[in-house]
C-alpha cells in the first residue's frame, strides 16, 4: 500500500502511512491524500474472503472517516456510483488506463479528498500535477477537477478508436484483408466497453449533481462548474456514440465491399460457363449412340460445322449479349479497381 498526501495549494506531496494520513485528515484545512492499494495481494491459507475482510478493517475505518458510512469505499469490484452523504460526497469513478477501464474511489468534503485506487493509475499523476498551476480554491473544485481528469481519458480512448476506425476503413478500400475485420471488430468490442463503462457513472452524476444544483445552498461557483463537467459529460459521450456509429459503418462497408467482389467473381463464372455449356451441350448429345448419329453423321464437314461453327456462333452472340448490357466493361473496370 502507498500512501501520498499532497498539501494544498503549496502542492507539497510527500509520503505516509495510513496512522499519519489519519492525523493529516484531522488537522489539515485542505488535503488530498492518494491511496494505491496492490492489484493483487495474496490470500493466507486457510482464510475465507469473510474471514479476510473482518480481520483487516476498512480503510474508511483507518483513515477516521467511517462516520460517513461508506461501506463500499475501498472495496474491489465496485460498479460506479455517486452518493451524496450530507457534508461529503462519494464516487466510484470509471477510468481507463491502457487497455483497460479501472475504477477510482473517491470521497470529497470541505476539507479533504481520499482517492483510493489498485495498481498506479497515470491520470491520478495527471491530476496531482495539475493542482499547482490551476490552484482550485477548495476540495469540491479540486474534485471537479478530478472527475475531468476521468472523462478526459475516455475521450482521448474515443479518439484513438476512432481514428483506427478511419485509417482501417482506407486500408480496406485500398486492399481487403481478414485481419480488418478482426481489428474492426476489437474496436467495435472497444467502444462498446466504453459505452458500457461510462453511461452509468454518468447517470449517477448528472442525478447528484442536478439535485445538488436545485438547492438554494449550492454556491453559484460550483453550480459553474458542476455545469461545465456535465457538458464536458454529454460531450465525451458523443465521442464514444460517434466511435460506435464508426465501427458499424466500417463492417458495413467491409461487407458491402466483400459483397461486390463475391458478385465479381459470379458474373465470371457466368460468363465461363456460357462458354463451356454449348460444348458441354455438343459433347453429350454426340456422345449419344442413337442409328441417326452413328449412321448419318459421319461427314467430317457435318462434324465441323455442328461442332465448332455452332460452339463459335453461340459465342459470338453471347459476347453481343455482355456488349450491348455493358457487363463485359464493368468487369473489366471492376478488375482495375481491385488490381490498384
Amino acid at each position: 500500500m502507498i500512501v501520498s498526501l499532497v498539501s494544498m495549494p503549496e502542492g507539497i506531496t510527500t509520503r505516509a502511512d495510513l496512522t499519519q494520513a489519519r492525523e493529516r485528515l484531522a488537522e489539515s484545512d485542505f488535503l488530498l491524500v492518494d491511496i494505491q492499494l496492490p492489484e493483487e495481494e495474496p490470500a493466507d491459507e486457510g482464510i475465507g474472503p469473510e474471514e479476510a475482510i473482518a480481520e483487516d478493517p476498512r480503510i474508511a475505518q483507518q483513515l477516521g472517516v467511517g462516520a460517513y458510512n461508506l461501506p463500499w469505499f475501498g472495496r474491489a469490484g465496485e460498479a460506479a456510483r455517486a452518493d451524496f452523504l450530507g457534508d461529503a460526497a462519494g464516487f466510484v469513478v470509471p477510468v481507463v488506463e491502457d487497455s483497460r477501464v479501472t475504477h477510482v474511489h473517491v470521497l470529497v468534503t470541505e476539507r479533504f479528498v481520499i482517492t483510493v485506487h489498485w495498481g498506479q493509475i497515470a491520470m491520478l499523476g495527471t491530476f496531482a500535477a495539475r493542482l499547482v498551476p490551476e490552484r482550485p480554491p477548495d476540495p469540491v473544485a479540486a474534485m471537479f477537477l478530478l472527475l475531468q481528469e476521468a472523462l478526459e481519458t475516455f475521450r482521448r480512448a474515443a479518439l484513438a478508436c476512432l481514428l483506427a476506425v478511419e485509417d482501417l476503413e482506407d486500408e480496406m478500400f485500398e486492399r481487403r484483408r481478414p485481419e480488418q475485420v478482426y481489428n474492426l471488430a476489437r474496436l467495435r468490442r472497444r467502444s462498446a466497453l466504453l459505452h458500457h463503462s461510462l453511461l452509468p457513472y454518468l447517470q449517477a452524476t448528472d442525478e447528484l449533481v442536478t439535485r445538488r444544483m436545485m438547492s438554494r445552498n449550492f454556491p453559484e461557483e460550483r453550480q459553474r462548474l458542476a455545469r461545465e463537467f456535465q457538458n464536458a459529460s454529454r460531450l465525451v459521450l458523443a465521442d464514444i456514440e460517434s466511435l460506435q456509429d464508426a465501427s458499424r459503418r466500417a463492417l458495413s462497408s467491409y461487407s458491402s465491399l466483400v459483397s461486390g467482389e463475391q458478385n465479381n467473381v459470379i458474373n465470371r463464372l457466368a460468363i465461363v460457363s456460357t462458354i463451356f455449356l454449348p460444348l458441354s451441350f455438343l459433347t453429350g448429345y454426340f456422345g449419344m449412340n442413337f442409328t441417326y448419329l452413328t449412321d448419318e453423321l459421319e461427314s467430317k464437314i457435318v462434324f465441323w460445322m455442328l461442332a465448332v461453327g455452332l460452339q463459335v456462333a453461340v459465342l459470338v452472340a453471347a459476347l453481343y449479349v455482355l456488349h450491348r448490357m455493358h457487363l463485359w466493361r464493368k468487369l473489366r473496370d471492376d478488375e482495375g479497381t481491385d488490381d490498384r
